[in-house]
């Protein structure tokens, strides 16, 4: 995501190295060159013009810092543009309600379904509540077994009437459904449709005059780009949407669509959906996103994943073996498999300051850790428990019993070896290491 944007924005911004202060002749080719990154990545023209006009303004008119170079203080002033364009503050879902409406809606194919789940999943994990899915697509073949597959996986109550074609009883039976069980939450999964089919249009506008949602949510396929901003704004003259939901942002997207939505419907982006995963799903936030784009990462959004994850009693007995010069293998595959929740791996690697330029030609799978895993399943209790303990006879049966070669159990062993020397090293530095910060994890080969 961003990665042509951000290379484009990078170079834009070399312009200015070694530049005293800024100008109005050495700012013109940064500004054309920033005007031209957005256009391709398929922001409309005219919001284009109208960012960077921003950009020269705010920039003209900035106080040269001594501490800061030309190029430094427009990335800056960048970003906070940036941001600002994307919505500023970050703008959560109401659930002030009880129970709450939430009426999904977008094109087909944009990924409603899933998101509905995904949502539903991160309602019920992160705050608490007692949700509730409605098959409102009465429509798509399969649609209804879909939403049941969801629910199930991330253990939702479902309410469908497979035979009922009439969605405005169904969403009003599913409400009265609510109420009578104590669901806090209602997500209305609507049919996919085009804005230019009235009738559907016309539906989508009844169940919404039926149940009064407190949230509309308008569900985007960022890789559609400016067709999805242009197709948001005639969803929204119909239905006044409360925010937008931008999904697929793991693709192959110049990113149009999320820089440009909030600007042309004047509604807030609510969440980001990556993947297939039911826990990929995050709340949006705009000076994050902006950071992103620039290539600074998102130590933020990283941390509290890993804060999410880590269960603070387990942290703080890992804490205990890592000073005592403890920590062993059934530690170190628990803490792998912590991260695995966390995410796709490139992903949050991208998250790191610096790194996303780096691996972004390198394919990082998800299975990145199999054969570490493999490894380490291969070994008895005794040696998980009692790493010193394994010697050229105990490697050469594990590396049979991974599949691997035995030089790759070597470097393995090696890798774990100094591993265990360095948090040896931070325990003997004041402060020691602070709960829950697990040390560096290698990658396997």
């Amino acid at each position: 995501m961003f990665e042509n944007l951000s290379e484009r924005l990078e170079g834009a911004f070399k312009q200015l190295k070694g530049e005293g202060r800024i100008s109005e002749i050495n700012i013109a080719s940064t500004i054309k060159e920033i005007r031209r990154a957005l256009v391709d990545a398929d922001v409309n023209y005219k919001i284009a013009k109208e960012f960077t006009d921003k950009v020269k303004d705010k920039a003209m008119g900035e106080k040269v810092l001594l501490a800061v170079s030309p190029g430094q203080q427009m990335v800056k002033i960048v970003q906070d543009e940036l941001a600002e364009l994307m919505g500023g503050d970050v703008k959560e879902i109401d659930l002030s309600q009880k129970p709450t409406v939430i009426l999904v809606a977008g094109l087909q194919g944009s990924g409603k379904t899933t998101f509905s789940g995904k949502l539903a999943n991160f309602l019920k994990t992160k705050k608490g509540r007692n949700p509730l899915l409605v098959a409102g697509d009465v429509y798509r073949p399969a649609a209804i077994n879909q939403l049941h597959v969801l629910g199930d996986q991330v253990k939702v109550p479902v309410y469908s009437e497979p035979e009922n074609k009439d969605v405005v009883s169904i969403v009003n039976n599913a409400l009265a459904h609510a109420k009578k069980n104590g669901n806090s939450v209602v997500i209305i999964d609507t049919a996919g449709r085009l804005a230019i089919d009235e009738a559907m249009m016309t539906e989508v506008a009844n169940v919404k005059a039926a149940v009064n949602p407190h949230e509309i949510l308008f569900v985007v396929d960022s890789m559609t780009g400016q067709d999805a901003v242009n197709t948001a704004k005639a969803f929204n003259d119909r239905l006044n949407f409360t925010g937008v939901v931008l999904t697929k942002l793991d693709g192959d997207t110049r990113g149009g669509a999320a820089l440009s939505i909030k600007y042309t419907v004047d509604k807030p982006i609510k969440f980001v959906s990556m993947g297939e995963k039911l826990d990929t799903l995050d709340v949006f936030y705009p000076d994050r996103m902006a950071q992103r784009i620039l290539g600074m990462g998102d130590i933020t959004t990283l941390v509290e994943r890993a804060q999410a994850q880590f269960d603070e009693v387990e942290a703080k007995k890992l804490e205990k073996k890592i000073r005592a010069n403890k920590f062993d293998f059934e530690d170190f595959k628990q803490q792998l498999q912590q991260i695995k929740k966390m995410g796709n791996i490139k992903d949050l690697l991208a998250m790191i300051p610096g790194v996303g330029k780096a691996i972004k030609d390198i394919d990082i799978s998800d299975d990145a850790f199999k054969g570490i895993e493999a490894m380490i399943n291969s070994m008895t209790p005794y040696e998980r428990n009692n790493p010193d303990a394994i010697d050229a006879n105990r490697r050469k049966r594990i590396a049979k019993g991974a599949g691997k070669d035995i030089s790759e159990v070597n470097a393995f062993m090696k890798q774990f070896d100094q591993m265990r020397q360095m948090m040896g090293q931070m325990n003997k530095m004041k402060g020691m290491m602070p709960p829950g910060m697990g040390a560096k994890m290698p990658f396997s080969r």
